[in-house]
């Protein structure tokens, strides 16, 4: 794996880590699941997943291309159904479709916005290079 790729990676599992933290307690705090602040909760926490998802692919192989962003979208929803199996095993939650809709909505949004920026290269200053600037006047001899 590059170089690149790693922090990607690291912010993904620790991502991946909270939602799953959260989605562990009995009587999780916040809203209820009927309440739009509960589907906005769901849209935010798999958008971050996502973004990070397609961030880590897209340094890995180099490329942020629709099969990256296809690739990321589907980790962040399969992170999501398995969130949501998970969550059928804890006590006063339980699992739901719906959720797993808000979770989709979500990681389409980030993958979208983490592939924009994936795909931006920022031209890169060779250390060697001579700084930007005039030429230097050199007389002929």
């Amino acid at each position: 794996m590059s170089r690149a790729a790693r922090p990607w990676l690291i912010g993904l599992l620790a991502w991946a880590a909270v939602i799953f933290t959260l989605s562990s307690f009995p009587n999780p705090p916040g809203p209820r699941v009927t309440e739009p602040r509960a589907v906005l909760a769901h849209i935010s926490f798999y958008a971050v997943l996502g973004y990070l998802a397609v961030r880590w692919l897209a340094a890995w192989r180099g490329s942020a291309g629709m099969g990256i962003a296809a690739a990321a979208w589907l980790l962040a929803v399969a992170y999501g159904i398995s969130d949501e199996v998970h969550q059928a095993f804890v006590p006063n939650r339980h699992a739901s479709a719906f959720d797993v809709l808000a979770d989709a909505a979500g990681a389409a949004l980030g993958v979208a916005l983490g592939a924009r920026h994936a795909a931006r290269r920022v031209p890169r200053i060779s250390r060697t290079a001579a700084p930007p600037g005039p030429a230097p006047n050199h007389p002929a001899r």
